[in-house]
């Protein structure tokens, strides 16, 4: 019975500790988060919206009568205030399209030798005769000279060597003999900044016929990457500009 009125007692003291839980379903009392009562609220919406309802938007097409800007006569007043500022004394100033155009004044540097009327007041046809013999006179002729011998480094005529060969690249005509000549190859070649410069010291270090440097493994005698085809396709091209032209061809006859 002891034990029984201990436990009772707890169990209300439990009770009393614990935190009070809102009950969803009660009354709801009109109280907004963040704002005071909702009735408030919607009181001012109303007003907001009775206040918007009075004014009166202006249609699409309503134009205002407001002025705008500066009047018209106050501008015309200023445009003829400058203009009467840098309009020259004594001169009357009348814009008009149908005016003749201004006289040009102080022009010395503008030649008028297209105005056939001011050059026959200045000169006559003799005139005109006697200055394009003076000027012939002052002609003089320049006769040509020799083309003067290039300075600097000298070396093998990579141009000379191709027209002096035939054989396309890859044909092998020369006897190569030795071992990785293609690893040689790739890793002579990367040396030089072009292959005209890797065929013109593959010539001057006793190429065609020998490959001292290891840029010609496959004995065709050229060098690297380098192509003869190129100066030869010039030199066709040119020998056939120089040809005359045939009359039948030409006329279709």
């Amino acid at each position: 019975m002891k034990n029984t009125i201990l436990m009772s007692f707890a169990g209300l003291a439990l009770a009393a500790c614990a935190p009070a839980i809102l009950d969803s379903g009660a009354l709801n009392t009109g109280d907004g988060v963040g704002f005071g009562s909702y009735q408030e609220y919607s009181a001012k919406e109303a007003a907001r919206e009775a206040q918007l309802s009075q004014t009166a938007l202006p249609g699409p097409n309503a134009v205002s009568e407001e002025i705008l800007g500066t009047p018209e006569s106050d501008v015309a007043s200023e445009v003829s205030a400058v203009l009467d500022a840098t309009r020259p004394s004594g001169q009357v100033l009348n814009a008009s399209p149908s005016n003749p155009a201004p006289a040009v004044i102080n022009a010395a540097g503008i030649s008028n030798e297209n105005d056939f009327g001011a050059v026959g007041e200045q000169r006559s046809i003799e005139d005109d005769a006697a200055r394009r013999a003076a000027l012939k006179a002052q002609y003089q002729d320049v006769a040509p000279t020799a083309v003067p011998t290039r300075t600097g480094r000298g070396g093998p005529n990579i141009v000379e060597f191709a027209l002096n060969t035939s054989n396309p690249r890859g044909q092998g005509i020369y006897r190569r003999v030795g071992l990785n000549l293609q690893a040689k190859y790739t890793r002579n070649c990367a040396k030089y900044p072009s292959p005209d410069l890797a065929q013109s010291e593959f010539l001057s270090k006793g190429g065609p016929e020998r490959d001292r440097l290891g840029l010609d493994p496959d004995g065709d005698g050229y060098a690297c990457s380098w192509d003869p085809a190129p100066f030869r396709a010039a030199k066709s091209v040119g020998l056939q500009a120089e040809e005359p032209l045939d009359a039948a061809a030409v006329t279709g006859e």
